[in-house]
């Protein structure tokens, strides 16, 4: 495992996701991934499922400070006051009394950016956060937040697979020293069909999910959130530290990208992407 450095923090490169996630599946997977040496869990309120990350952080062996929380404020609790309520209700819920990252979950602008963000600010000075991002912004939306912010903004987290560009916000991220957190990698399963990926997974000795965890780690600035509720897959997702991919393969899979890749662009919260 690496750490990606990023104003200030350093996050581990290879994290655990939680999205969509039931409880009782965060109960049982988690200390699975902490336990095969996963130091980075990410959930968020929305997910419904803070409380069992909490207790399943909370019953590992592995100490609080070493695990690298990250959770999300949702697009409801963007104003002032609820948005305040919402963290302590957030550390409540993780049994834990500060986070490590926290990110605004989508840019949905009816509360004002300048709130938003320095609401961030404002629990980031409390010490409830240690860490301060923003999740599926565009560039110009990251450079608003920059602008706004009185401490670092440390990640975007957005999507990004093999077949979606991100070439432009991941340039504009490391430009203002931001990394760029990375989720749906697995493109909803659609990897798992490519034929050029299958190619080099026999060629690497590994599975097609492991080179697309390491595609993406191995981008300068760049962290993959993997997801399982498999004890087998878990394993097998840790697993990537032990081989590189060569700079012409890592070509190749960045060029299965396509116009149309992008998956997650939801009415009423996703931007005006870049294109």
């Amino acid at each position: 495992m690496h750490n990606v450095k990023a104003n200030g923090a350093d996050i581990p490169a290879l994290g655990f996701g939680t999205f969509r996630m039931p409880g009782e599946d965060v109960l049982r997977i988690v200390p699975k991934a902490l336990d095969v040496g996963f130091r980075h869990i990410d959930t968020a309120q929305i997910y419904g499922n803070e409380a069992e990350v909490g207790s399943a952080i909370a019953g590992s062996s592995v100490s609080r400070h070493d695990i690298f929380l990250t959770t999300k404020v949702w697009v409801d609790k963007f104003r002032h006051d609820d948005f305040i309520a919402s963290v302590e209700e957030s550390l409540k819920k993780l049994k834990t009394d500060y986070v490590d990252l926290l990110l605004l979950h989508w840019p949905k602008m009816d509360v004002p950016l300048a709130e938003q963000i320095g609401a961030l600010n404002e629990v980031r000075k409390a010490g409830k956060v240690r860490h301060i991002g923003v999740s599926n912004y565009s560039t110009q939306l990251m450079a608003d937040a920059v602008a706004l912010s009185d401490a670092p903004i440390v990640t975007n987290q957005i999507e990004v697979h093999p077949y979606i560009d991100q070439s432009k916000v991941i340039a504009a991220a490391k430009e203002t020293g931001m990394s760029i957190t990375s989720y749906y990698a697995m493109a909803d399963g659609k990897v798992f069909d490519d034929d050029v990926l299958k190619e080099f997974g026999a060629k690497y000795g590994k599975s097609v999910a492991q080179i697309v965890l390491r595609w993406v780690i191995q981008q300068d600035g760049l962290i993959a959130l993997s997801k399982t509720v498999g004890e087998k897959r878990v394993v097998e997702n840790f697993d990537i530290f032990d081989f590189e991919i060569s700079t012409a393969d890592m070509q190749a899979i960045s060029a299965l990208a396509r116009p149309n890749g992008r998956i997650v662009s939801p009415d009423g919260l996703a931007p005006v992407w870049d294109n």
